[in-house]
């Protein structure tokens, strides 16, 4: 069957994914991160497209760009065997190093470019890498607070406010917001619903909220830290089980 034909952004702006084939490693040491971060900037000057965040995992990268001059294929392109052919001659490798096929969604308003941005900033922190949306060096996070090198930052701010220092207060507590945002996910995650979350509890001994709510604060932890840890279930469906506040939940390891 042919694939399925991409619909063009009425914006331009695109959240893509870039993963390594069968899921392997794209990124041995920092060195690699640092040479795919130059080859971003050097590719934004030659195709001419705007890049508004970026976030680097071992096996798979985030952008948040909009095509100009080129379109997104062509840039795509460009980024990855410039990219590849630096890393075969590294680790004499031959062959392919990033799935054929990437991953692409359209962000046609402003409201879901903001969501996609912080999606993309929060992705250390939400597999567990880190402790906080600033504690991670690959992500374009510092270039909105700390030096601009290379990312368009205008736009993200100008969404929260024309004043740069009000915008840039918003911008850091929005980016720290405790969310369920999915976005562009890599995998379908299976969900799970509330009568399946109240069965989980059940047969953690805990047959009614109230029996929950009254537990010293350790044990209390230890159950809400088992269900933040099943498959397919939020912070906010938990909370909503529950009746234990998300800001209480989002703290718990």
């Amino acid at each position: 069957m042919p694939r399925k034909a991409r619909t063009k952004s009425s914006t331009g702006v695109y959240h893509i994914i870039l993963r390594g084939i069968n899921k392997q490693t794209i990124f041995e040491d920092e060195e690699d991160k640092r040479k795919f971060i130059k080859t971003l900037a050097k590719y934004k000057e030659i195709s001419g497209f705007e890049l508004y965040g970026y976030c680097l995992m071992d096996n798979h990268v985030h952008l948040l760009l909009k095509e100009i001059r080129e379109s997104l294929a062509t840039i795509l392109k460009r980024i990855s065997s410039s990219y590849v052919y630096w890393y075969n001659e590294k680790y004499e490798r031959i062959g392919h190093l990033f799935q054929d096929r990437y991953k692409s969604e359209n962000v046609e308003n402003d409201t879901y470019f903001l969501t996609v941005l912080r999606y993309i900033h929060q992705n250390p922190l939400k597999a567990g890498l880190v402790k906080s949306v600033w504690d991670s060096n690959w992500t374009s996070i510092h270039e909105y607070v700390h030096n601009i090198e290379f990312v368009n930052i205008d736009k993200g701010f100008l969404l929260f406010s024309t004043n740069r220092k009000t915008a840039l207060v918003k911008f850091i507590v929005y980016m720290q917001e405790t969310n369920d945002d999915l976005c562009l996910d890599l995998e379908k995650r299976a969900k799970l619903s509330d009568d399946q979350l109240r069965e989980c509890l059940f047969e953690a001994g805990v047959t009614h909220n109230s029996m929950l709510q009254q537990m010293d604060r350790r044990n209390r932890n230890v159950v809400l830290a088992n269900l933040k840890n099943l498959e397919g279930v939020s912070i906010r469906q938990i909370s909503r089980v529950t009746g234990i506040s998300k800001s209480v939940i989002d703290r718990i390891k």
